[in-house]
């Protein structure tokens, strides 16, 4: 049997607010952003970011850390709006940078435990 590494690579990914079509009535301001490394969210001292973009965006995150194809729409598409229909806001999701973790630093669960 092939021995497997241990380790993967996810993108560090940085969520910012850039202008849409309309006014913006959520509270963020473009220029606003948010970056995730690993399983981690970081803001600027002092920032804050709306519950429901943040809700509306996070489960976008996972797919957009992980390599994808080419042609994916994943790979392709940066920007997501508001899900508040009276807001204008864009929120662009961009890749940053990677880091290479460990499968033993972030789970308890054995390497291969799947295949049995």
């Amino acid at each position: 049997m092939a021995e497997t590494s241990d380790t993967f690579e996810l993108y560090d990914l940085r969520v910012e607010v850039v202008q849409g079509r309309g006014p913006m009535v959520c509270n963020h301001a473009v220029g606003d952003y948010f970056e995730l490394s690993g399983e981690n969210l970081s803001f600027p001292p002092g920032q804050t970011f709306p519950l429901y973009p943040l809700a509306a965006l996070l489960p976008l995150l996972p797919a957009k850390q992980r390599e994808t194809a080419p042609a994916d729409w994943m790979t392709t598409d940066a920007d997501i709006a508001c899900p508040d229909p009276n807001c204008g806001a864009i929120f662009r999701i961009s890749r940053i940078g990677k880091r290479t973790f460990r499968h033993g630093d972030v789970t308890v669960t054995p390497l291969g435990a799947a295949e049995s």
